[in-house]
Parts: C-alpha cells; structure tokens; sequence
C-alpha cells in the first residue's frame, strides 16, 4: 500500500492526519469545489415545484447540513459503514427528476418518504458489492475515471465564461479571469512548497474572489437577506411511506450506486490504495445511511461528488481526515446561511480557472490508468464506445429526449451512460487468444 502510495507522490496520504489549521484550508478547498453541486438541486427542486423563500432555504439548508453528515460517515467510518477514504458527499442532479414527479403529486411529504425508502434498497445492495466489482478490471475504470473528467469538463468551460445564461457569457473579461486563476493555481501546484502546493485550488479561489469584489462581480445582498441560524427539523413537512413515491426514486438510486462504485474506484486509484472490495461495499453501505438520514432531517439523497476527486492528484492531498474537516464545516455552514450564502456568490469565472485544472487532472487519472491496460481490439473497442457514447449524451443530451422517462433519467449522465456500456461490453465481448 505504501508503495501505491509512494508511486502517486502523495504529500499526505489517506490515514495521515495535517495539522488543524491545514486541514480547515484543505477542507474548505473541497467545501468550494462542490458547494455549487450541492445546492444547485433543491434550489432547481424548490423553483419546479412553486416552493416559497423560506422553505426553499431550510431545504437548501438541510441539503448542506446533510451532505456534511454524510461525508464525516463516508470518511471517518462507523463501524461496518463509510469507505474511510477521501470523500465528498452531497445530493445528485440525478434526483432532481424523480422529486419533482414526487413532489408535484405527493409534496415533501412524498419525496422524504421515497428518499428512505429507495435508501433502504441502497443499503440492501451494498452487501451484494463483490460480484460487482468484478464488473470492474482496469479497463473499465480507467474508461470511467476518464468519463468523469471529460464529461466535467464542459461545466467549468461554462464556469469560465461566465455561467450558462450569463448575459455576458463569453466575454473577455470573463474568460481572462478564469485564466489568470488557472495560471496562479498552476503555478502554486508546481512550483510551491508544502501548503502553498496542496492548498492551490483555495488560493486560487481566494485570490479570484477578492480580485472580482471591485469590479462589480460580487453582490453581497443575498449575504444580507440570509439568516444568521436554521436548525433543522426532523419531519418538519412530513413523511409519506407510499410505493409511488418510492417508485421514482430505484432508477436514480441505481445510477447513483453505479457512480459511487466508479468514483470510489477512482479516489482509490489516486490515493494509491488499488483495489480494495470493503471498501467500495462499505461506501455503497454509507451512501444508504446517508441518504436515510438525509430523509429523516428535510434533505435529499446523498451520493459520491466526482468533482472532488480531481483534488487528490492535484494537490497530493489524499487524506480522509481533510474531508472529515471539510464534512464538520459543512454541518457548520448548513447550521448558518449567511456563510453558506457567502460561498454560493462565488463568480463563476474562478471556479472555471480551477476546475479546468481539476477536472482535466481526472481525465488524466483515467488515461494513466488506461496506460497499463493491454490495448487489444477487445479493450479499444469497449474504451472507445463508451467514451463516445458517454461524450455523445454530454455534448447532445437532446440525444436521448423521446426515450421513456425511465430510461432517460438512467442515461442523463454521459458518466453512468459510458459505465453501464463499458460494463455491457466487458461482459459480452470475451477475450480472444
């Protein structure tokens, strides 16, 4: 394991424990790679469903307290449950569907109900995880880490012009920031020492934020219009145990396991762990607690944040204690919506300068574990189909439109479509002599 580790030069690998001071910066660099992601999904669900102001920021709110809970669970472990590896964990747009099907007939009530029980069954499979992962040889999760790059990539080309439906998308202002922040986060990754190094991505952010705030690309007001606490209510809108509210919810929950396999499989790689069955099964385990948890408190599923895992090369930082940091942050931040707020307005330029970075170090990830595969016709024939299927619902999801609304919620994402064919493929086509 160490040498696992000693190949991918990590600066602290997944059981080494930085300082507290490092661990808050570390922390709060993956606390702003996927804040957007976290509370982008109740705030599309409240806005499809007619919800008022101050139910749409106690589910915001609950969607970031929970994504908390459920990364210190993923990353520390509790007995038989978590990975214990470097994991964020928050709420999928793969849910977005399915609560507003729910939530349009059956209210909160029906999407809390559905969310626990469609956990139930996450929790139920996670002991089915071994035969699984034999679905997975190197040759399929080096095709998906590299779909999880690739398939990211776009958001943060959107990031950097200036967010999708920005007036001025595009604009040179725009993309010469996103620049510029690229350029100060590669310089510090490469030539800093020690923190300056591992802490990159936040200085970048940082530095990007406070260079905007005088050029008028900051608006503090809903700053000032949050409140200063929210404390969550455990069915505080009720709770609707109802087979049709459940119904909805199997598909994404299966993506979503998918997905967890797959990126899990990916943090172990970068983190130089190899493959590690337990450890996936009790992270497939910790997505079920999570998201029932999540129920219970006015939240929506959790699941793994691909989006974080491109931190981990890049800054050589694969220690599980940083994410438990940034987990308890997050817990601290869903208690108060004014820092919470703080984070979201955020411009979308400098997340673009960072996430070029991040998400192109993932992509890289899967292309250096494709490297050692033997690349016969079999493998280049399951790499290539599932990357341009993959690719091909990302940049087309039009695509897919007019397919049943079961399958359509299955093959939204280029990363679950890429995986299942990837996994497809590795079982029909057999090895030739």
């Amino acid at each position: 394991m160490k040498n696992n580790e000693a190949e991918v030069q990590l600066n602290y690998g997944v059981d080494d424990k930085p300082k507290i001071p490092t661990q808050i910066l570390l922390g709060f660099q993956h606390i702003f790679a996927a804040f957007g992601g976290i509370i982008v999904v109740p705030i599309v669900i409240s806005g499809a469903l007619g919800l008022d102001a101050k139910i749409s920021t106690a589910l915001i709110s609950a969607a970031i307290l929970m994504a908390g809970a459920a990364t210190v669970i993923q990353s520390k472990g509790i007995g038989p449950v978590g990975a214990r590896v470097a994991c964020i964990m928050g709420t999928d747009f793969t849910f977005v569907a399915p609560a507003i099907a729910v939530g349009s007939q059956y209210g909160l009530a029906g999407i809390f109900g559905g969310t626990i029980l469609g956990a139930i069954i996450v929790i139920i499979l996670s002991f089915f995880i071994k035969p699984l992962m034999k679905l997975f040889p190197p040759v399929v999760t080096g095709t998906v880490v590299c779909l999880i790059g690739l398939t990211l990539l776009p958001v943060s080309i959107d990031w950097a012009a200036g967010g999708v439906g920005a007036p001025n998308y595009g604009s040179l202002k725009n993309i010469s920031i996103a620049l510029f922040i690229m350029t100060v986060t590669l310089l510090l990754n490469h030539y800093g020492k020690g923190l300056l190094s591992s802490a990159s991505i936040l200085i970048g952010m940082v530095l990007g934020y406070i260079i905007c705030i005088p050029m008028g690309m900051v608006d503090f007001s809903s700053v000032a219009s949050a409140s200063w606490i929210s404390i969550p209510n455990i069915f505080a809108y009720g709770i609707n145990f109802n087979i049709k509210c459940l119904l909805p919810f199997i598909p994404a929950y299966f993506v979503t396991i998918i997905g967890t396999v797959g990126c899990l499989k990916a943090i172990l790689e970068v983190s130089g762990l190899g493959e590690d069955e337990k450890r996936v099964g009790a992270g497939v385990l910790s997505d079920g607690i999570g998201s029932m948890l999540a129920g219970f408190f006015g939240g929506l599923p959790n699941t793994s944040f691909s989006q974080n895992i491109g931190l981990i090369p890049l800054t050589k930082v694969a220690s599980r204690h940083v994410t438990i940091m940034a987990g308890i942050l997050l817990m601290l931040l869903g208690l108060f919506p004014k820092f919470a707020a703080l984070i979201n307005i955020m411009p979308q330029p400098v997340l673009g300068g960072v996430g070029i970075v991040m998400f192109g170090t993932v992509a890289a990830a899967g292309i250096q574990t494709l490297s050692k595969v033997k690349i016969n016709n079999r493998n280049l024939l399951i790499i290539a189909t599932a990357i341009g299927l993959g690719l091909g619902v990302t940049f087309r999801p039009e695509f897919i439109a007019k397919l049943p609304e079961g399958l359509k919620m299955i093959f939204s994402s280029g990363i679950s479509t890429g995986t299942i064919v990837a996994l497809i493929l590795n079982v029909l086509l057999k090895e030739r002599d």
